[in-house]
């Protein structure tokens, strides 16, 4: 459907493909990027156009979060794909990829069309359904891949859940070879992770908690990455959080294995000293960890061995938190606060922009085969502008969540989306 033309000027570009930033202007017209460049100038602009005088924020490509929990169908409460879409444009996600643990689980064709019709009528973003690698998400009986894949399924797992048996897991992989599928499975040993619920280690001890080892990634992620080299399967770990699962990665990395991995922004940008005294806001999975994995994180996304960054969106009520904290939940919300959250790391010279936003956009839709994520004449216009040194306090009754679970409550951040563009249309402003 055509759409008025838009244009940016006087921008900060921002170009993961070349991971460069250059001043200049943007032109989007009937949902296409047509222009983008220094030489996009208000002499070239139609006079139909909306003009836009970005006075020095960053023109980025939309977001693209490859992991968020929305509660449709089944748990409504927590978060809808309205209220989910309307959180991610205001974040400056313009593709979502939600989890497959919906009630009834996404692993009937019926369902992936349930939400695709969903989205289609409620959705200010684009959203893309995972599916289950497994029948009712149990971890034993494989689920129609090819199927679902057909329905519009972009990716599988079994959500929350790893897959126990071994032999499972090589059939679901040898089976998602055959339609070129991606596995894109948690790691976690279960049997090893116990009644964990924050990462073991001395601060666990003085928390009085049960710890979470960090073998228990680590070992189900070298399980899979042993079953990729045996089976051929495309495979995707959705996130990691230690050094020894950044040393696996590395390996399978180094034999050609065609893996990749992402890592929460939650680990990326806190560690476990944030828990304080049992924040059940910040009891999340993979746990915390102390401030030496956080750092390695942040050095392996930049020399590539993280691909991508996610938001982990799990929105929990406020009855399933305010709990002792071995009781409560699991999960925090994120969508619209990764970008903010992930500037920190800017600001502090960890990461330059370009690399940060790389990791967010062209990287999960290069590993999603997917068209978005790039700032370039013939992309679809997904666009953001956002100011990355804007000071705000972040108030939870703002979040455009049903669910207010934020671990960054009152914190001081930085970075305000103001124009969020999905297929040139206006999403967030």
């Amino acid at each position: 459907m055509s759409t008025r033309p838009i244009a940016f000027l006087n921008a900060r570009l921002i170009d993961p493909e070349r991971e460069t930033e250059t001043r200049g202007g943007l032109l989007a017209r009937d949902g296409v990027i047509v222009g983008v460049g220094p030489e996009v100038t208000r002499d070239q602009i139609p006079e139909e156009a909306r003009l836009i005088d970005c006075a020095g924020d960053v023109v980025a490509p939309g977001l693209v979060d490859m992991r968020a929990f929305v509660g449709e169908p089944g748990a409504e409460h927590r978060e809808t794909i309205a209220s989910a879409s309307a959180a991610a444009a205001a974040g400056g996600v313009t593709s979502l990829v939600i989890r497959p643990d919906t009630n009834p689980p996404v692993d009937d064709p019926a369902v992936v069309g349930f939400i695709l019709r969903r989205a289609r009528d409620d959705a200010k973003i684009r959203i893309f359904p995972s599916a289950a690698l497994t029948k009712r998400l149990e971890g034993r009986e494989i689920a129609e891949i090819g199927l679902l894949a057909e329905a519009g399924a972009i990716a599988f797992s079994d959500g929350l859940r790893s897959i126990a048996e071994a032999q499972t897991m090589r059939r679901a992989m040898t089976y998602a070879r055959d339609f070129d599928a991606l596995v894109a499975p948690v790691c976690e040993d279960r049997s090893l992770r116990g009644d964990g619920v924050v990462a073991e280690g001395l601060r666990a001890s003085w928390l009085g908690l049960t710890g979470v080892p960090r073998e228990a990634e680590t070992i189900a992620l070298e399980r899979d990455l042993r079953l990729v080299a045996l089976t051929g399967a495309r495979y995707h770990a959705q996130m990691i959080s230690n050094r020894l699962s950044i040393e696996a990665m590395s390996r399978a990395r180094d034999a050609g294995l065609a893996s990749t991995c992402g890592v929460s922004i939650n680990n990326l940008t806190l560690n476990e000293l944030d828990v304080g005294d049992y924040r059940t806001f910040l009891k999340l999975s993979p746990p915390l960890r102390g401030e030496d994995e956080r750092i390695a994180l942040v050095d392996a996304l930049n020399r590539g061995v993280i691909d991508v960054i996610v938001s982990d969106h799990d929105p929990q009520d406020v009855e399933t938190k305010r709990l002792p904290f071995a009781e409560a939940a699991t999960g925090a919300i994120g969508v619209e606060t990764m970008l903010s959250a992930s500037l920190r790391l800017v600001t502090s010279g960890d990461i330059s922009l370009p690399r940060l936003i790389r990791a967010m956009t062209l990287r999960p839709a290069e590993i999603l085969r997917l068209p978005v994520g790039r700032l370039s004449v013939g992309a679809p216009a997904d666009v953001i502008r956002f100011d990355p040194e804007e000071p705000y306090v972040l108030d939870p009754a703002e979040l455009r969540s049903r669910c207010r679970n934020t671990p960054f409550d009152a914190a001081r951040l930085e970075g305000r989306v103001k124009l969020t563009l999905v297929a040139g249309r206006v999403a967030h402003e």
